[in-house]
């Protein structure tokens, strides 16, 4: 039970001497790697997810073990070495985990294999609808008020949302990735739509882009792009973007100030992965020269995302033993676990922000985001009717004399 409330309830056995000394002295790491070695074992019709959800509980009501602060301690004064992610360095980083067996992810993500926080207007939406009403809610601030806008879209995945704003709002779309594997399946999906010739994909650091484009987006790829970098990452962006150009962000983040990633995170899953205070990502917005035009926090949408992936991991275990082993289910399984109580406990969620070089390069009000939505969501409803028009982007000045007259 957790603190001092009534709460969640699980029991856990501690297989060996040698873990409990582990927890005693590493806690953070040695209990990931316990479960994972099956010397951490829950009980009692207990799961992972269980037990962690009382662990977590009772450190947020009750503080963190003393080695647990020591740890934290010494990874905050290390946290600029740990967050140095050169050109090489995020290659082999990203190669860590997206280079995985491909049929991994068809096993737990959605048919788009979306690995980001979906959307969940009423949290009652599946897995696929929700993936749908995120990539939509991404094109309605990217402003896509013409057809053929050149985007580019760094940290592209598999290329599900450059395929989708190319095909639905007419876009012309370079992904960058560094991950082959994503490579390979992104150019595969894009002749196979018949879009090869609106989307390119590319291997390619983002630092290495040196053309203005009318839109960047990027979704799920700043956290890995390290604390010492995060004032180049925002200059590359400016300098990527077009005069009357848009850009828009998403990436995790945490309501409680600068911390570091918890080193089971970084050793077995993301290194080099850091999830930002948004008050370390504004300063560097702010050096790099960009207008904020818009930020929203959305909580909870990706707790809602890594249940559905939890939950589908689970169903198709067996398939995912086949392929690696009993260890790296263990492992998948106390991160997707750990993951999705980090956001419903532990003051993680996701942020959005849309950036521009100039005052007037987007509408006075927030309007156009939601007409574009509606506009999309009729087209989906009604696909032979013709898509619905909201109107030509109108300058901020014209605006401004309107509503003087």
């Amino acid at each position: 039970m957790g603190g001092t409330s009534p709460g969640p309830t699980a029991a856990l056995a501690l297989k060996t001497p040698e873990i409990a000394r582990r927890l005693l002295w590493d806690p953070s790491l040695g209990f990931g790697e316990g479960y994972m070695d099956g010397s951490i074992e829950p009980i009692e019709g207990s799961t992972i997810y269980d037990v962690l959800d009382v662990l977590i509980l009772n450190l947020a009501e009750g503080g963190t073990h003393p080695a647990m602060q020591v740890g934290q301690g010494l990874r905050q004064v290390g946290r600029r070495l740990l967050d140095l992610n050169t050109a090489v360095r995020s290659r082999r980083n990203v190669a860590h985990h997206y280079d995985l067996n491909g049929t991994l992810y068809s096993l737990f993500l959605d048919a788009d294999r979306q690995y980001s926080c979906a959307y969940f207007p009423t949290g009652e939406e599946t897995l696929e609808e929700a993936q749908v009403l995120k990539k939509r809610h991404l094109a309605s601030k990217l402003r896509l008020d013409r057809p053929d806008l050149e985007v580019l879209d760094i940290g592209c995945g598999w290329g599900g949302l450059a395929l989708t704003l190319a095909g639905e709002y007419g876009a012309r779309v370079t992904g960058l990735t560094l991950s082959e594997e994503q490579l390979a399946a992104a150019r595969a999906r894009a002749e196979a739509a018949g879009l090869a010739d609106r989307v390119k994909f590319e291997l390619m650091d983002y630092r290495a882009w040196n053309r203005p484009m009318d839109r960047i987006v990027s979704v799920g790829m700043f956290e890995h792009v390290g604390i010492n970098h995060y004032t180049p990452f925002f200059r590359t962006v400016k300098d990527a973007l077009k005069e009357d150009g848009v850009a828009l962000i998403h990436a995790i983040g945490q309501t409680g100030g600068p911390a570091t990633t918890n080193p089971w995170i970084t050793k077995y899953i993301f290194p080099g992965g850091y999830s930002p205070a948004v008050s370390e990502v504004i300063p560097a917005i702010e050096k790099a020269g960009l207008w904020v035009t818009d930020l929203e926090i959305l909580r909870l949408h990706y707790a809602l995302t890594i249940r559905h992936w939890r939950e589908r991991f689970a169903a198709n275990r067996n398939a995912i033993k086949a392929i690696y082993d009993e260890r790296f289910c263990r492992m998948f399984e106390f991160y997707l676990a750990s993951s999705e109580l980090a956001f419903r406990r532990w003051g993680h969620m996701n942020w959005q922000v849309q950036l521009a070089k100039k005052v007037d390069a987007l509408p006075l009000t927030r309007d156009y985001m939601f007409e574009t939505e509606r506009a999309a969501a009729a087209q989906a409803a009604y696909p032979h009717d013709p898509p619905p028009s909201t109107g030509p982007r109108e300058k901020v000045g014209q605006d401004a004399e309107r509503a003087g007259d």
